[in-house]
């Protein structure tokens, strides 16, 4: 980013995160469904599954955290979609602004959105159990993930809310995504599915990185679990980042 763009991105950015300080209801929203599901395996679901390991919320909470990125940036693609139908990005551009730190604003707001989230639905797992044998650098890998993984989200994220002819439109894509989690090893280990759903859990990115993270906040080797987590994390923000982009200029042309 140059500097013009730069600037004008922390303009936007201040605009979205005042809209986010006067209604926090959107980062409870995002993290009550997360929390009610981590609630609702360690006490109900927990005992009756076996994972091989340790502690289940052990287990259980880096698919829980990819959950919570999963339905925090539905509102990336609901505020976006608002800012288009309201005319202020039409606005925008009658303005000597960098036309693409509109995007950048609402992609970073959403990292911050969503980062909080996470650190509250870490909170609420250190409340009910969670313990983990990861250092300093483990923790800073962890977090370097799901950084990735949401700024890879949330430009996927700009696409319906640049093109979704309704406010279900916008928000509703995020509903596979969230479903995403049950058919991988965040919730138990892919050995126990039936032969084709445990090859397409096997396979897909959130078995990768759920992986990768759980073995970061045990503190073991990762192994090529993180390799490929980077990979698909990095293949998707690469893709949704060209297809936003595009999208953005053909809209605003």
């Amino acid at each position: 980013m140059n500097k013009h763009l730069l600037g004008d991105t922390a303009v936007l950015l201040g605009r979205s995160l005042r809209h986010i300080a006067r209604s926090p209801d959107t980062i409870i929203t995002t993290a009550i469904m997360p929390i009610a599901f981590l609630l609702l395996f360690v006490y109900v679901f927990g005992g009756a599954i076996e994972t091989g390991s340790g502690s289940y919320v052990n287990y259980l909470l880096p698919g829980i955290l990819v959950i919570t990125i999963a339905s925090g940036i539905s509102y990336t693609a609901f505020r976006l979609f608002l800012d288009m139908q309201g005319g202020i990005v039409e606005r925008f551009q009658s303005m000597p602004i960098a036309r693409s730190s509109v995007l950048w604003a609402h992609v970073l707001t959403s990292l911050v959105a969503n980062l909080i989230s996470l650190a509250v639905v870490v909170g609420v797992a250190l409340v009910v159990g969670f313990r983990t044998g990861a250092g300093v650098l483990g923790w800073l890998a962890v977090a370097g993930i799901l950084v990735l993984l949401t700024l890879a989200l949330t430009w996927l994220a700009v696409l319906p809310g640049l093109t979704a002819k309704s406010v279900d439109g916008a928000s509703g894509f995020a509903y596979p995504l969230v479903f995403l989690p049950f058919v991988s090893s965040a919730f138990v280990p892919t050995e126990s599915m039936p032969g084709p759903v445990r090859a397409f859990a096997e396979h897909q990115p959130v078995t990768a990185i759920v992986d990768a993270i759980r073995d970061l906040f045990a503190g073991q080797p990762v192994g090529a679990d993180i390799w490929i987590a980077l990979a698909w994390c990095v293949g998707i923000l690469v893709v949704a980042y060209v297809l936003a982009v595009v999208t953005y200029r053909r809209r605003v042309a």
